[in-house]
This record gives structure tokens, C-alpha cells and sequence, in this order.
């Protein structure tokens, strides 16, 4: 077997086989997920003729703006767009604060019933109440067709509460001790010392619910009654739906046409991930130590 050094280390045929292998599969993956995206905004900037008849594939057919601009001029739009900022920047905030201050607690040995109280919140990732009986929660605390219902009735995720309860496990005791011989209570520690060291967690965690918030429309469509204030995702729903139930409008398109249903509908999708896009690359270099938290220890 043929070895080969890379940085003073030796490495055999067969491992690098498998890095060539992985990073073959890496590239097909990341074509698989990022063609989704490139077909949405090829799409929206093509005239909707080609889109119909399916020759947009990989390559921007006729360009035009048109379905841009009738997607920023659709009634709605804008407040709809405000409310999904609103609904993620405020609910990004309450689950962080209920993850975080849950998951240091958690990770006191020294917590009474700490078994019992892990145990019982893990349960929760696996068994759930059930659409019916959660709807029926929210209508029985009055919280129909309000802000407050997004806001706090999502207010925590178990998986992402034990990411930072096992990043807050590994902060070492001895800072905690000193702080204690000091003067310090846990509100200090906690605030002052575990969150300062928990940034690469922290920011993973973040982006989990941004992610979350900004593309839910499930719960939003079903308890929120008023227009006004549905997030973006739960006009985009509607937009699809009319799409769907009024098909036959694509037999109307013609090659002097600039915009359709289907190519406005494409271009509100590209208005709705770009915020996503422009906030991931600041966060995404904490990724590798957030998404790896507790698979070492020491």
C-alpha cells in the first residue's frame, strides 16, 4: 500500500480513497440542496413562457425584472415581510433567554431532581401532545389570533436546549468555584462567564431558531386569523395554493408576457431567503464547534 506524508503525517491509499470519496459526495450534496435555490432565481428573472414550458433549467431564459416588481407592489406584501423580521427577531430573543437559562440549570450536578427534570424534557422530543390538543391549549389561554401566541408558544426546543446544556457542561468548574469564592451568584456566572464562553453555541443555537422562525408557517397560519398578521411564509402558502387550484392560468401565458403567477410566486421566494443568506456566513464559522459540542471529552 502506497503512503504518502501530509504535514509530517503518513497516509495510505485507502484514506485517501475515502477523502476523494467524501469530497465527491460533499460536492453532489451541496448541488442537490443549492439547485433549489439557483431554479428560484433563474426562474423569477426569466420570462414566464420558458418557465412554463420548462426550458429554464439552468440558465436565465428572456431576462426581466417584471415578476420582481410585481411581487414588491403585491397588496400585503411588505407588512407581511415586517411580521415574519418581527416574529424572528423577538422569538430568536425569548428562545434563547428559555433555552439557555433552562440549560444551565441542567447542567448543575448539584440541581435537585436534575435526573428527573432531564429525563422528563427529553420525553418531550419524542412524544408531543398532538396538533388538536396543542391548538386547544393556545384557544383555552385566549391566545388566538395574537402576536404572543408566536412569540412565546414556540418559546423552546429540547434538541437545541441540550446543545447548550452539554457546551455549558464542558465550561470548567474551577471558573465557577473562583467566581463563587468571590462574591458571585449564579445570575452573575451564568451571564458573565458561561455566555461569554458559549459563543460558538450560542450562535449555532441562534440560527436554529432563526432558521425556524423565518420559515414556519404551519402554526401561524392555523392561529393567527387576521391578514395583518401573518408572517411571509403564510402569504407565500396562499400565493402556492392559488397557484395550484388555478392551474389552467398557465395556457394563458404568451411569449409577450413578463410575469405569471408562477414566476411572481419564485420571486417572493428569493426576497424571503435573503436575509438568511446574508446572516448565515457571520455565524457559519462557529458551526463546526457548535454542532460538535460534547462529542469530545477530556
Amino acid at each position: 500500500m502506497k503512503k504518502h506524508k501530509n504535514h509530517g503525517r503518513v497516509i495510505g491509499t485507502g484514506e485517501r480513497i475515502f477523502d476523494v470519496g467524501m469530497t465527491i459526495l460533499g460536492i453532489l450534496i451541496s448541488i442537490v440542496v443549492l439547485y433549489p435555490i439557483y431554479y428560484a432565481l433563474i426562474a423569477s428573472l426569466s420570462k414566464p413562457l420558458y418557465v412554463e414550458n420548462g426550458t429554464v433549467m439552468f440558465s436565465i431564459k428572456h431576462f426581466t425584472l417584471e415578476s420582481y416588481k410585481q411581487a414588491c407592489a403585491k397588496p400585503g406584501i411588505w407588512i407581511a415581510y415586517a411580521n415574519t423580521i418581527f416574529y424572528t427577531a423577538f422569538g430568536v430573543l425569548i428562545n434563547m433567554a428559555f433555552s439557555t437559562s433552562m440549560a444551565y440549570a441542567l447542567s448543575k450536578k448539584k440541581l435537585m431532581f436534575r435526573k428527573f427534570f432531564t429525563l422528563f424534557t427529553v420525553f418531550t422530543m419524542w412524544f408531543n401532545a398532538g396538533i388538536i390538543p396543542t391548538y386547544l391549549n393556545f384557544k383555552n389561554f385566549g391566545l388566538l389570533d395574537t402576536r404572543t401566541a408566536i412569540i412565546f408558544g414556540f418559546a423552546i426546543n429540547t434538541y437545541n436546549m441540550i446543545i447548550m446544556k452539554s457546551f455549558f457542561e464542558q465550561v470548567p468548574m474551577e471558573l465557577e468555584e473562583a467566581a463563587f469564592i468571590d462574591g458571585a451568584n449564579h445570575f452573575t456566572i451564568f451571564y458573565k462567564i458561561f455566555l461569554p464562553l458559549s459563543k460558538p453555541a450560542l450562535a449555532t443555537v441562534a440560527m436554529f431558531y432563526g432558521v425556524n422562525r423565518w420559515n414556519s408557517y404551519f402554526w401561524a397560519m392555523q392561529l393567527l386569523q387576521d391578514d395583518k398578521k401573518a408572517p411571509l411564509q403564510v402569504m407565500l402558502k396562499k400565493m402556492l395554493v392559488d397557484r395550484v387550484a388555478n392551474a389552467a392560468d398557465a395556457a394563458l401565458v404568451t411569449a409577450e408576457s413578463m410575469s405569471s403567477p408562477t414566476t411572481i410566486i419564485y420571486a417572493v421566494i428569493i426576497i424571503a431567503i435573503i436575509p438568511m443568506l446574508i446572516v448565515f456566513p457571520f455565524v457559519q464559522k462557529y458551526f463546526k464547534t457548535g454542532l460538535t459540542v460534547g462529542g469530545v471529552k477530556g
